[in-house]
């Protein structure tokens, strides 16, 4: 494999089309796509300051590197791809890519960040933007950190645990998605989506988790969370106070307690969802 060490690499396309090349030490300064249509490269301690670094490429292994603000839409329609050890300030990163591996990631300005990808791992990434995720499938995340609104609409097959994320409206329009040991703080959680299930998680939500079909709820705590499972089918054992409950269509809410229970006859059935409390308050 040969070898690129120390190098200022300037121009457009500067090592365009490159295979079976490790790059050490080097920054790419001014002109797009510096690595477009490469394949087999390792890069280590690497700073990508321009546009577009690494797209159309395959097989990348990327170490203690950078991209920096100014290197936005960095890695779009590229396979099989592991970063670590690193930072990511670049917006809009990810973009049709697959086989994607981040561990020990920094994504401060993620907007619009995995965009329509496939087969995504992250463990220990922490990101801040909104629409992160859109349209994605096969996600497992472990350790994540994010903060940012609406995040994997339209994201189906995900699996994330112990995570911290600051999201209003996110989960939306998903399919098959399981949460575990988590806590998710932020409005309107899970509309229109089929098949969640959250395990041992804290959630804040107003007006949660409605409009969802087949959602399940195990040893979880419902903190500020009002009107939720309006109009969802849900299997729900919740470890803690409610606030209220509105006009789920079926299923079963095992709750500590809950402050208002709003059931209109007019609107659903109310004998298919069986509900219990320890106190009503």
């Amino acid at each position: 494999m040969k070898k690129i060490i120390q190098q200022f690499l300037t121009g457009e396309r500067a090592l365009y089309n490159s295979n079976d090349l490790e790059i050490i030490d080097t920054t790419f300064d001014d002109g797009e796509s510096p690595l477009k249509e490469s394949k087999n490269l390792k890069l280590n301690n690497c700073i990508f300051k321009w546009k577009y670094p690494l797209w159309y490429c395959h097989n990348v292994k990327v170490e203690k590197s950078s991209l920096l603000i100014t290197a936005r839409s960095g890695i779009w329609y590229t396979d099989n791809i592991e970063i670590v050890d690193s930072f990511i300030e670049a917006p809009k990163t990810f973009r049709r890519a697959s086989n994607i591996k981040l561990k020990n990631v920094s994504i401060p300005n993620a907007e619009e960040t995995f965009w329509n990808c496939k087969n995504i791992e992250l463990n220990n990434v922490e990101a801040k933007g909104n629409y992160f995720g859109l349209n994605s499938e096969g996600i497992k995340i472990k350790d994540f950190r994010l903060d940012g609104n609406y995040a994997f609409d339209g994201a189906k097959n995900i699996e994330i645990e112990n995570a911290i994320m600051l999201s209003k409206d996110s989960f939306w329009n998903c399919e098959n998605v399981v949460v575990k040991n988590s806590t998710i703080i932020g409005e309107y959680l899970g509309w229109n989506s089929k098949n969640i299930t959250f395990i041992n998680c804290t959630i804040d939500s107003l007006q949660g988790m409605c409009y969802m079909q087949n959602l399940k709820m195990v040893d979880c705590k419902l903190l500020n969370t009002n009107l939720t499972f309006e109009y969802s089918t849900v299997e729900a054992t919740i470890n803690s106070k409610i606030d209220s409950v509105k006009n789920p269509i079926s299923g079963f809410i095992k709750a500590k307690a809950i402050g208002e229970l709003i059931l209109e006859e007019d609107l659903i059935d109310k004998s298919k969802t069986k509900i219990v409390v320890e106190e009503n308050v």
